[in-house]
């Protein structure tokens, strides 16, 4: 597996932002009442970036070999980089709807209702940015160095 690239993340984000904006924005021209915004999604995003976060922590201390821990098996190793790999897409995604929600309520910020979905959007897109932060640690902790030994075989 190749390591996830930022730019990757970022066109992700960009993508999911239009596409937040366009659907807030059809929703609120063509529904009776316009796009919710969960707190439960903040929560949401919060919650998995504190697993995420405590999962690299584990993960690094096993891979480390410290005191008290038990050494990780090579394949729970690489399905933690392939759930990071996952988890930082996902974050990037949510930011980025979350982030074009925002934007499409902004023309209404003198409306309370407005408002608060803005500041629910914008705590859910630090949440999701917190994940992606989390993600991105803990693939960067699963990363095996280069084993010069494999060079000399044939």
């Amino acid at each position: 597996m190749r390591p996830t690239r930022l730019r990757l993340l970022a066109a992700m984000l960009v993508i999911s932002a239009a596409v937040g904006w366009g659907v807030a924005t059809l929703v609120d021209a063509y529904a009776d009442s316009p796009l919710p915004v969960p707190w439960t999604a903040a929560l949401v995003m919060f919650l998995l970036a504190l697993a995420l976060a405590l999962w690299a922590r584990g993960t690094r201390a096993r891979l480390a070999g410290a005191a008290g821990t038990k050494p990780m098996d090579p394949l729970v190793a690489a399905r933690s980089a392939a759930l990071a790999m996952a988890a930082s897409r996902t974050g990037a995604i949510v930011a980025g709807f979350y982030s074009g929600a925002a934007i499409a309520f902004a023309p209404s910020w003198g409306a309370a209702a407005a408002r608060e979905r803005i500041l629910i959007a914008l705590v859910t897109v630090l949440g999701a940015v917190l994940v992606v932060v989390a993600a991105l640690w803990l693939e960067r902790v699963c990363q095996v160095p280069p084993d010069s030994s494999d060079d000399d075989k044939p």
